[in-house]
């Protein structure tokens, strides 16, 4: 039975640089990049060698823990460089694609009469498995793992969020397609999430329990779905998949071909105009920003300004990225700016003056306003944290390094993104994703 269900806690951040619903093609990139980084607890073992030729969905490196975990090629051209850091671990491979592309080969699947382990088969050889992560965690899913549930959240609740039901606009039948699959998967539930009063073709998605949320940020994260849908308790399992995802497995089963192509957003206020853009997983960033965002000092995100990861003018879009954010480098301080009447700037309490303009967009900076202090507790997280969770003693229990703890206080139910307003409130600058993301290597090494 569908569930209703209503978020009381957290906050919406209205920024300027929403897309509209408008989408371009963005030019063919000359060079991608597959970032093992991507992949939280992956250690690549590479199977090719600079100079290899690759085809899309050609296998590139695979998971030494998991070898039937593979990944794989976005687009048919050469392997030009692999990347490493310290103690040579690999922290990209770059493809320089062809120009004209090679098209991958391929028959479509009929999973209708499969097995759970058929449909896992086709998806680990067709290189899709990485786009289903695992909770808790937050990690790429164990193929031989049965969950007790698979969510998918069909809306983006985030700052300047995409609208999920346009990024997938003409592949409606590879949406439910890959339903289809991921209900192969799991003798529980697949549950489809999309925001209260939501009438897109998501909320109509059969062979699926669809749940209607409302409320603030985070009520987009599948996390906090997972938490007021289908708790996880100590030895649940329970796999994500992002909505696009979904729709590229849809696709794969469909046709057999490796097609890795996706509609991202472009926005920020430092954009000039906002729109969506055909890409691929992994294209350049240069392909996608160049010649549309303002002069100046600007940072690019790959993903929303509270959980994306910043990327250089030469960097890559990310494997799970469905938008890309520009906004103003905050490097300019403001002379006791905490006691200015600021119209122009955004708090959560009611140090400025945006709690009297609730519809007011902002263009806001990365300025930290303000160094790190002490950890204190203040009640700013419980005000934006939708979860039975106590989030300053779970920081403290991880920093710690108190397990036991950690285990009493929830650290099976959260992931970095699920927290990430209570690092933007936090009045000591505390990196709560970081530590969020410490604490759940240290229970996957330690509990497993």
């Amino acid at each position: 039975m569908s569930k209703n269900v209503k978020i009381r806690k957290g906050a919406n951040i209205k920024l300027v640089g929403e897309a509209v619903e408008k989408t371009v093609d963005s030019q063919m990139p000359s060079s991608f990049s597959i970032k093992p980084t991507d992949f939280h607890g992956t250690v690549p073992k590479m199977l090719l060698k600079e100079g290899a030729e690759v085809k899309a969905g050609t296998p590139i490196f695979q998971d030494k823990s998991n070898e039937r975990i593979k990944y794989v090629s976005p687009v048919s051209g050469e392997i030009a460089e692999i990347v490493r850091g310290a103690k040579r671990r690999i922290l990209e491979v770059r493809i320089l694609a062809d120009k004209e592309q090679k098209p991958s080969e391929g028959t479509p699947f009929d999973t209708s009469g499969m097995e759970r382990a058929q449909v896992c088969d086709i998806l680990l050889a067709g290189g899709l498995w990485p786009f289903i992560k695992r909770r808790p965690y937050d990690v790429v899913a164990d193929p031989t793992e049965a969950p007790k549930s698979i969510f998918v959240s069909g809306f983006d609740s985030a700052p300047l969020g995409a609208n999920i039901a346009y990024l997938l606009e003409g592949r409606e039948a590879d949406f439910q397609k890959g339903i289809d699959a991921l209900a192969k998967m799991t003798a529980g539930k697949v549950h489809v999430n999309v925001s209260s009063g939501d009438s897109s073709f998501i909320s109509k998605t059969k062979n699926a329990q669809v749940n209607s949320i409302s409320g603030p940020h985070p009520a987009g994260n599948v996390g906090i779905q997972i938490h007021h849908i289908d708790t996880i308790n100590k030895g649940d399992v329970v796999w994500t998949v992002d909505a696009q995802a979904v729709a590229m497995i849809g696709r794969y089963i469909s046709t057999g071909k490796a097609d890795f192509s996706r509609k991202i957003a472009l926005v920020g206020s430092e954009v000039n105009d906002p729109v969506y853009v055909n890409t691929w997983t992994g294209a350049s960033i240069s392909s996608i920003v160049s010649g549309k965002t303002t002069d100046g000092d600007n940072r690019i995100i790959g993903g929303n300004v509270l959980t994306g990861e910043q990327l250089l003018q030469d960097g890559y879009l990310g494997y799970y990225s469905n938008m890309v954010t520009v906004i103003p480098e905050g490097k300019e301080s403001q002379f006791v700016g905490w006691i200015q009447p600021n119209f122009h700037k955004f708090s959560l309490s009611h140090s400025y003056f945006s709690w009297l303009m609730p519809g007011k967009k902002y263009r806001l900076n990365t300025n930290l306003n303000g160094e790190g202090r002490a950890f204190v507790m203040s009640g700013q997280y419980e005000d934006v944290l939708p979860m039975d969770v106590y989030p300053v003693h779970l920081l403290k229990a991880i920093m710690t390094n108190d397990i036991e703890k950690m285990e009493g206080l929830g650290i099976y139910e959260v992931a970095p993104e699920d927290l990430a307003l209570c690092e933007y409130a936090c009045t000591s600058k505390t990196e709560v994703q970081s530590w969020i993301r410490k604490g759940l290597d240290i229970a996957m090494e330690e509990l497993g």
